[in-house]
């Protein structure tokens, strides 16, 4: 699947492993049932993919060993994933990519970004210009953000980035 950050598309350097095969020694983003394993590794980055129904607590202990953490929208409609994201940076002081999977909007894209995701796994055929007008839709925001911006007003409004 194609890889979007900032509104881009980049290169998708890690691999996803599968149920009974070996985890290799490169990039390598594994399920939360094969996390101990992949930690057991010597070389290569690692990721893991956060089950929607999981909290992020499972994670804190291996946090410090991961560059990416793979949030999942089973649904467009269904946005755990969206918590997840936020509480990663904000409780788990996560720095590294947290990337969105799964069915996600292009209309959605501001909202996650504003929640900590990083990259977006779209479909082979998405209009890569619609998920780039959606990024830079909305010029105020209401609620806070994990990013950084300019409180304007009374409230929580917020001046986004340009």
């Amino acid at each position: 699947m194609p890889l979007l950050e900032n509104g881009h598309l980049v290169a998708d350097r890690w691999n996803y492993a599968t149920n009974g095969q070996p985890l290799g020694t490169g990039s390598v983003i594994v399920p939360l049932s094969r996390l101990s394993e992949g930690l057991g590794r010597s070389m290569g980055d690692l990721g893991v993919v956060l089950p929607v129904d999981e909290s992020i607590s499972t994670l804190r202990d291996a946090l410090p060993k991961l560059s990416v953490v793979v949030v999942i929208f089973p649904i467009f409609r269904d946005g755990r994933a969206f918590s997840q994201a936020r509480a990663l940076r904000e409780h788990l002081h996560f720095t590294g990519e947290i990337r969105a999977s799964g069915h996600v909007l292009p209309d959605q894209y501001e909202f996650l970004v504003r929640c900590g995701v990083t990259t977006v796994e779209v479909p082979e055929n998405a209009d890569v210009s619609a998920w780039e007008r959606a990024l830079h839709q909305f010029r105020v925001a209401m609620q806070p953000s994990v990013m950084n911006e300019t409180p304007t007003g009374f409230g929580f409004r917020r001046f986004l980035p340009a």
